[in-house]
């Protein structure tokens, strides 16, 4: 399928009053940055992405220009949310593109912050033609080096839902998220409600931790069809794409039924499965509360 995730974006000669941001990839000049900035009595607003950036995080990146003086955007794909079945060699990015994406967002981005490898702390080992390899993100199970040990759990929220069929992918998103926070060191963090239960852990890690930071929620941006913008859309085949247009369809069906009186939480789960069944969909799985 043919990728047109970045057609739109003007070219940097288009925009000649872009602000181009600054790149930063190592994680102690990315602290120095912030701790100088807010000497100043700058406020920072950390906006965490994994790139491939669509009108959703933009989304975001507005919201943060609310709240403060100065936009982080970090833009890192975090191994250590990926299970080894799922899609992380054949996520979708485009640093450059993105990069065009920030210059074009009113009022601009100050930093991206891009690091390598977040799970990296310099251990190595030697490789069987005896050159040195050096090692990447490593589990707590790594019995070699001096790798990554230390997981956060938000251990009751991060239980169904998504959590029942990805068992690693909340611990890897609060771990990595509580490296960017101590990074950063931001004011205010912003993350899209479409990853609902995500957003939700996130403020109850910042309030059990006790993180001096602002945890915030941005609503869902959809494509015009209605279907929620997300980096990997792009994978969708055109039957694809159909089909997942039944979940908004099926969410709307619902709504409308709730407005009308049907209150039994039962009969409305049972109307989105039923919805995204006939679309010819699969459920992982469907709340209503």
């Amino acid at each position: 399928m043919e990728k047109t995730h970045n057609s739109q974006i003007p070219t940097k000669s288009s925009h000649k009053n872009e602000k181009e941001p600054e790149i930063i990839t190592d994680k102690n000049q990315m602290r120095r940055w912030s701790r100088a900035m807010r000497s100043q009595g700058k406020t920072i607003g950390l906006v965490p992405t994994m790139g491939y950036l669509h009108e959703g995080h933009i989304s975001l990146i507005k919201e943060a220009h609310k709240l403060t003086n100065l936009i982080v955007v970090s833009i890192y794909l975090n191994p250590g949310q990926f299970s080894p079945t799922e899609d992380l060699s054949t996520y979708p990015s485009d640093f450059d593109g993105d990069i065009q994406r920030l210059m074009a967002v009113p009022g601009g981005v100050d930093v991206v912050f891009n690091p390598y490898n977040l799970y990296d702390y310099g251990n190595s080992s030697v490789a069987g033609d005896g050159e040195v390899e050096k090692k990447g993100a490593v589990s707590c199970v790594e019995e070699r080096g001096l790798g990554h040990e230390t997981w956060v759990r938000v251990e009751r929220l991060e239980k169904g839902m998504c959590g029942k069929s990805r068992p690693v992918f909340f611990r890897g998103v609060a771990t990595v998220v509580t490296k960017l926070f101590n990074i950063v060191e931001p004011d205010v963090a912003v993350f899209g409600k479409k990853d609902y239960q995500q957003w939700r852990i996130i403020q109850r890690m910042v309030r059990d931790l006790d993180f001096s930071i602002e945890v915030i929620g941005s609503d869902i941006v959809r494509e015009n069809d209605g279907l929620a913008m997300s980096s990997r859309n792009v994978h969708l085949s055109t039957e694809e794409r159909k089909k997942a247009l039944s979940i908004n369809r099926s969410l709307s069906i619902a709504k409308f039924a709730a407005e009308k009186g049907q209150v039994n939480s039962g009969e409305l789960r049972n109307m989105i499965i039923q919805e995204i069944n006939e679309a010819g969909g699969r459920i992982d799985y469907a709340e209503c509360w």
